[in-house]
């Protein structure tokens, strides 16, 4: 018993830590015994949660707090987790500041790097560590730094209270000053509201399609794949415009929920950058030598995250589509397949969310000119079938639309602009959404595809006779399937009509 009454067992604060992309609560626990004084975190720790031993110290004994002649043991529970980041800083000081009182504070996270003034200050995971707690329903209150509440008020139903120092964070604790006068943010958009849920959409059009001169299949087929997100592929000779139309393609997307836009400024923040939270989707478009750690994310010792998770609820744009490795381009079928890229390391396996709408370009031939009428191509035809042999079966399987764009001509003029096709997908968002889809077209499972994509009888008749005559596999009907439920929604069609089907086997890819 005399043991005992040397041992004193603190009030427990809860931090959390990620794990790949999500996050886990952590139970930061200290005793304070009689003995030789020493400071002890335990509970696999990394070496920067090591290394705020010397910050706490520092931060304590700068704002006039005595660090207790005792020996210290920090645990962080559960023990066999692997523990990392500087926003454990905050918890252990205030465990060891406020040892001698008794404090309650059930659900109450406390996150926050400390420097050597105390002063507390933001970390890079914290965005990603609060989002990823919200989404499971663990965190409704948190102490936070003051610096961070400028992207932490995008996120809704938590209550956060901000602090500058160590002493303002010890006084909010003894006080129990867990009020936050906090507004969240509201985003700078046009905002559509179906069911009671709000979309939000930026119709200000930095590049217009008034630019793109001619082309109008390829148009057409632009604003079926914005509208309903399916993949797109482009081919024709060099300069007749491929890359102008996907790089417009992006302000002409689907609005998106908050859901939506936190995420990927959860991806953001994953790779170092500063979100905006616009009402934007995202934009990748990794250069043909791109390796395959960068495309799709990794590294030996963290499983970084890539190109493709970045583009999640967005565009991945490959320009010159043949010259990207093989590698590349065969491991691109699982996420276009599964929405997730998964990366397997030896200390670390991780999935990122990737729901992506791919769009690619490519020429003809090598030289670029085999469509030309005005130019002769100077490939033979070993050299055009081993350059189209680049890209397999498999892959072009999971692309929705093919388009072949003709050369400029001084007669191409505009036609259609940004706003007018925005206009129609919204259009289409709208008719999917009354529908109850939880997925855009492009993106339903063989499940969905039964339940919405329902076609009129000619209709049927005329997929049972392409289906015989060009022999389409399984994956080529439900991709068929869907663009031409997008192309009914466009022409506000209930079911989809013969000439939907039509338009949509016209996309179809040519063997």
């Amino acid at each position: 018993m005399e043991e005992l009454s040397n041992v004193t067992v603190i009030n427990r604060l809860t931090c959390a830590t990620l794990e790949g992309v999500n996050a886990k609560i952590i139970e930061v626990e200290a005793t304070f015994t009689k003995g030789l004084p020493g400071f002890t975190v335990v509970g696999l720790a990394s070496s920067d949660i090591q290394e705020a031993k010397e910050r706490v110290k520092s931060a304590l004994l700068t704002n006039q707090f005595t660090f207790p002649p005792l020996k210290i043991t920090i645990n962080l529970s559960p023990s066999d987790l692997k523990k990392s980041g500087t926003h454990f800083d905050l918890s252990l000081a205030l465990l060891i500041a406020l040892n001698k009182q008794t404090f309650i504070q059930e659900g109450l996270f406390v996150f926050g790097e400390l420097g050597l003034d105390g002063k507390v200050k933001s970390s890079s995971m914290l965005f990603p560590l609060v989002l990823s707690l919200k989404e499971q329903g663990l965190i409704s209150k948190a102490i936070v730094p003051r610096e961070v509440i400028a992207y932490l008020s995008y996120i809704s139903g938590v209550d956060f209270v901000p602090v500058d120092t160590l002493a303002e964070a010890i006084s909010v604790i003894k006080n129990e000053a867990l009020s936050s006068a906090i507004e969240h943010f509201s985003y700078d958009a046009k905002s559509l509201s179906l069911d009671g849920k709000e979309y939000y959409f930026d119709d200000r059009f930095e590049r217009d399609f008034a630019d793109v001169k001619g082309q109008p299949i390829a148009k057409r087929a632009s604003l079926i794949a914005a509208a309903g997100m399916h993949n797109f592929l482009m081919e024709g000779s060099p300069g007749c415009g491929k890359s102008m139309i996907a790089k417009r393609l992006r302000s002409i997307l689907p609005p998106l929920d908050e859901k939506e836009i936190l995420s990927i400024a959860k991806h953001q923040f994953l790779d170092g950058m500063l979100p905006n939270f616009k009402a934007l989707r995202p934009i990748r478009s990794p250069h043909h030598t791109a390796t395959s750690a960068s495309v799709f994310g990794g590294g030996s010792n963290q499983a970084k995250i890539g190109e493709v998770a970045l583009a999640h609820n967005g565009i991945l744009f490959f320009d010159e589509l043949p010259h990207f490795s093989k590698q590349v381009l065969e491991a691109l079928r699982e996420p276009l397949q599964d929405r997730k890229v998964h990366i397997a390391r030896v200390n670390a396996k991780i999935a990122y969310e990737s729901d992506i709408m791919f769009v690619a370009a490519m020429n003809p031939c090598p030289c670029g000119n085999l469509l030309s009428k005005n130019k002769a191509c100077r490939c033979n035809e070993a050299e055009i079938k081993r350059y189209q042999n680049r890209l397999s079966d498999p892959f072009l399987d999971r692309i929705d639309l093919f388009v072949t764009m003709q050369e400029v001509s001084s007669e191409d003029r505009a036609d259609v602009s940004s706003l007018s096709m925005h206009s129609s997908v919204i259009k289409a968002f709208k008719a999917q959404k009354s529908r109850n889809q939880s997925k855009l077209n492009g993106k339903l499972n063989e499940e969905d595809i039964e339940k919405f994509c329902l076609l009129s009888n000619e209709a049927k008749n005329i997929l049972d006779s392409a289906i015989s005559r060009f022999g389409l596999t399984h994956r080529s009907i439900a991709s068929i399937k869907k663009v031409a439920r997008t192309i009914a929604d466009l022409e506000e069609n209930e079911q989809i009509t013969k000439s939907d089907l039509l338009e949509a086997l016209s996309y179809r890819r040519r063997k």
